[in-house]
């Protein structure tokens, strides 16, 4: 973890020419954000949640985007769960250990992968399915009658880049499933999310791409992988009001005066002989989404999806440029080259390697840390009578809460130096 650390902060060593033209121009999210400060969120679900992927998307956008608030996220997924519970306990005992002792402001609920045990579509399984989910939400709505309640209909089983098995395929069991979680949410007037069909069309889509490679993204057809998570986190975060913009920035080069700032203050802005320079001051950062070269499973849902538009718009846009390249540096190094047309269009930089980039990532590892302390300390309180084991637990604690200290530290976006030089000695993008 300390050697990623260090490489996320040498962000300099592997900067990227990458171009950015045509980004989104943003506007105000019409509705506030859901999660408040000083709240607390518990994911409960099956190996799914336990991955600790969706999750953890969810918790970095909140980080990054909201360096302010101060937001506690709870992962109680447990492999092979059911809505009566499982292996870790009987639902009763799992909802009172870990879900209402964290006394959560918002739960979010995806289970049904393994309730409808992976055989052709039976009613009698279907009804003990909806028996169950009922329970829950009337246990959590008795005892937190104020909580706010997101039921995410279960994601797919991979039909999509496998022939179905027996026809028409298990996923139409999780449709199933996934209609009936979506009216129970309108009767008890609870949210609820689509984790199943935004996965579906992209896997459709990425099929058609790339055939080979469409089939990775959800390797043993149940438990998606990165890229496909941040679909699902996607589908939460849209839920919950998740505004596009990171920052954004338009400049008058003409006049040398900032005509919009929006979740950023620009300031020192003037004209240079060889171009314009100024200082941002940013409230939020990117998303930490890791290089194409790197990952290529979360690259190829980046590219087939509107994650990029819906989540990350740190849009830049220079008017009144006169014709040729411009690089654009920050804090002295070379972040990407430009026209004047492309700059005045809008660049967005989230999706270029920004020392704010750069920062999300550390973030994002900070988060790997902090669950991975969070993931030994949930096993160990599944019988937690032990004295030994009490006092570990304790000293468990005690690391998580200066793990998440160290994500909000991590998470404050800092003063970011721009000069943006026009020469002919670098040759357009």
């Amino acid at each position: 973890m300390n050697q990623l650390r260090s490489t996320a902060l040498a962000w300099l060593v592997v900067l990227s020419c990458v171009c950015a033209v045509g980004a989104q121009q943003p506007s105000p999210a019409a509705t506030p954000f859901r999660l408040q400060d000083g709240g607390i969120v518990v994911f409960y679900g099956d190996s799914i949640t336990e991955q600790k992927l969706y999750t953890s998307d969810i918790e970095n956008y909140v980080l990054t985007r909201f360096p302010e608030r101060h937001v506690r996220f709870i992962n109680s997924g447990v492999g092979g769960d059911k809505v009566g519970g499982g292996w870790a306990g009987p639902i009763d005992l799992r909802l009172a250990r870990d879900v209402f002792a964290y006394r959560p402001t918002m739960i979010t609920i995806m289970l049904g992968m393994n309730d409808g045990y992976y055989r052709p579509f039976d009613p009698e399984i279907e009804t003990t399915f909806e028996d169950g989910y009922r329970h829950i939400v009337a246990r959590i709505q008795a005892e937190l009658p104020q909580v706010g309640l997101t039921l995410l209909k279960p994601s797919p089983f991979d039909d999509v880049t496998r022939a179905p098995d027996p026809d028409p395929g298990y996923n139409t069991t999780m449709l199933r499933f996934g209609d009936f979680v979506g009216k129970l949410a309108e009767e008890k007037h609870a949210l609820a999310a689509d984790l199943n069909r935004p996965v579906v069309d992209a896997l459709t889509a990425a099929n058609a791409a790339d055939p080979v490679m469409s089939g990775t993204l959800v390797r043993d057809r149940v438990h998606p992988g990165a890229g496909v998570h941040w679909l699902m986190a996607e589908a939460v975060l849209k839920l919950w009001n998740a505004p596009a913009v990171v920052t954004s920035a338009k400049i008058d080069a003409i006049h040398a005066k900032v005509a919009e700032a929006l979740n950023t203050e620009v300031t020192q802005l003037q004209r240079t002989r060889s171009g314009l320079s100024w200082v941002q001051s940013d409230h939020a950062l990117p998303l930490p989404f890791p290089p194409a070269a790197i990952d290529p499973f979360v690259a190829i849902v980046l590219k087939i999806s509107d994650l990029t538009q819906a989540l990350n718009q740190e849009v830049l846009r220079v008017e009144g440029l006169a014709d040729g390249p411009y690089e654009l540096q920050i804090d002295e190094h070379p972040v990407s080259t430009f026209t004047g047309a492309e700059l005045a269009a809008g660049v967005n930089l989230a999706t270029l390697d920004t020392p704010m980039l750069a920062q999300s990532r550390l973030v994002a590892i900070d988060t790997v840390e902090k669950n991975e302390i969070e993931g030994v300390r949930f096993a160990l309180a599944y019988d937690a009578r032990d004295a030994k084991v009490q006092e570990t637990i304790k000293k468990l604690d005690s690391a998580i809460d200066l793990a998440v200290e160290r994500q909000r530290k991590d998470a404050q976006p800092g003063l970011h130096r721009y000069v943006l030089l026009h020469t002919t000695n670098v040759a357009p993008k």
